[in-house]
C-alpha cells in the first residue's frame, strides 16, 4: 500500500505524520492516536491494515517522543492533554482534512480521543475509543486487582522496588513484563512494532514518566487523578468502545464511556489483552472498518 510521511509545523515545534492508502479514494480518513502518553504509533502500526478497505489512515507521533520534537527538559506544566487536543487539531486544518474525519484513539489516545470529542471539534464524523479507561482512579484501582492475581515473588520485587525508588532495576523490569505478558500483549515474544515501542520510550521517557510514571500499573504522574466520567454527555457523534477480555483496561475502568455515551456500541475481543489490533488482528480490523464504514458521510 502506498505512504506519504510529513511534518507539520504546530507552533515552534513539529509533528510527524504518515498517511497510508489514498487521500482520493472515496473514504473518510481516520486519525491515530497511539497511547502512553508519549509510547509513539509504532505499536498501532496495524491499524494502517484499513487503508486496504480503501480508507486512508494517518498516523502520528504526539509531540515529545517518536519522529516529533523531542522536548526532555520540558516539565508537567507542559504536558497537558490541552497540548494534546490542540496538536491534533493543527494536525486536521495542516491536511486539510476539517470537513470530515474520524477518530480512532487506542489507551492513553482513547482518553485523549474522548477529551477531543467532548470539544465537539467540526468536521469530527465519529470516535473509536480502544483499550482506554475512563478514570485513572478506575485504571489504578483494577490495575492492583490484577497484580493481586501475579505469583507472590513477582508482587514481592515490585512492592520492594516501589517502596525504594528503585523502579529502574532489572529486576523490577523483569517483574513489570510477567505482567505486561498477561495484560498488555499476549503475543509472546512481542512482534516488533511492539517492541520499537518500548525501545522508543526507554529513550525518551520524558512525556510516559511526567504524565503516567514507570510503567502501566505504578501511576504516580499528572494522570494520576484524571476522568473524564463526568464529561462524557458531552460526546455527540457515534461511538465504538473496544476492548480486550484480558485488557489491563478491564471492564469496571470502561464501562463509564458505555454508560455516559449516548448510543455507543462496546466489543469485547475475546483473546485479547491491551491490543487487540495485534492479539486479533483481523477480527479487530473487521470490527473497526465495519464501524467506519457506517459512519461516513
Amino acid at each position: 500500500m502506498s505512504s506519504v510521511e510529513g511534518r507539520a509545523s504546530f507552533g515552534a515545534y513539529e509533528t510527524w505524520y504518515r498517511i497510508s492508502g489514498d487521500l482520493e479514494a472515496g473514504k473518510t480518513p481516520v486519525f491515530i492516536l497511539h497511547g502512553g502518553p508519549g509510547v509513539a504509533h509504532n505499536y498501532v502500526d496495524s491499524y494502517k491494515l484499513l487503508a486496504l478497505q480503501g480508507r486512508p489512515v494517518i498516523h502520528y507521533d504526539q509531540l515529545g517522543c517518536g519522529n516529533s520534537t523531542l522536548l526532555p527538559d520540558k516539565g508537567a506544566d507542559f504536558w497537558t492533554p490541552q497540548l494534546f487536543i490542540d496538536e491534533l487539531n493543527n494536525l486536521v486544518d495542516h491536511l486539510g482534512m476539517r470537513s470530515g474525519f474520524h477518530v480512532l484513539g487506542q489507551s492513553w489516545g482513547g482518553m485523549l480521543g474522548a477529551e477531543y470529542a467532548v470539544t465537539r471539534p467540526d468536521g469530527l464524523q465519529s470516535l473509536v475509543i480502544a483499550n482506554s479507561p475512563a478514570s485513572m482512579r478506575l485504571w489504578v484501582e483494577e490495575a492492583n486487582r490484577l497484580r493481586a492475581d501475579l505469583p507472590g515473588h513477582v508482587q514481592e520485587t515490585l512492592i520492594r522496588h516501589e517502596q525504594a525508588g528503585t523502579t529502574d532495576h532489572a529486576d523490577y523490569q523483569k517483574a513489570t513484563m510477567d505482567f505486561y505478558e498477561r495484560h498488555v500483549c499476549r503475543v509472546v515474544p512481542f512482534p516488533p512494532e511492539v517492541s520499537a515501542s518500548f525501545e522508543q520510550v526507554a529513550r525518551n521517557p520524558t512525556v510516559y514518566n511526567v504524565m503516567n510514571g514507570p510503567n502501566e500499573f505504578f501511576v504516580i504522574g499528572t494522570l494520576k487523578s484524571w476522568s473524564i466520567i463526568d464529561r462524557l454527555p458531552a460526546v455527540n457523534v457515534p461511538t465504538l468502545i473496544i476492548s480486550g477480555r484480558h485488557d489491563e483496561a478491564t471492564p469496571a475502568t470502561v464501562q463509564p464511556y458505555k454508560d455516559g455515551i449516548k448510543g455507543s456500541r462496546w466489543e469485547i475481543l475475546e483473546q485479547s489483552s491491551h491490543m487487540p489490533h495485534v492479539e486479533e488482528q483481523e477480527r479487530c480490523m473487521q470490527v473497526v472498518g465495519a464501524f467506519l464504514d457506517e459512519h461516513d458521510n
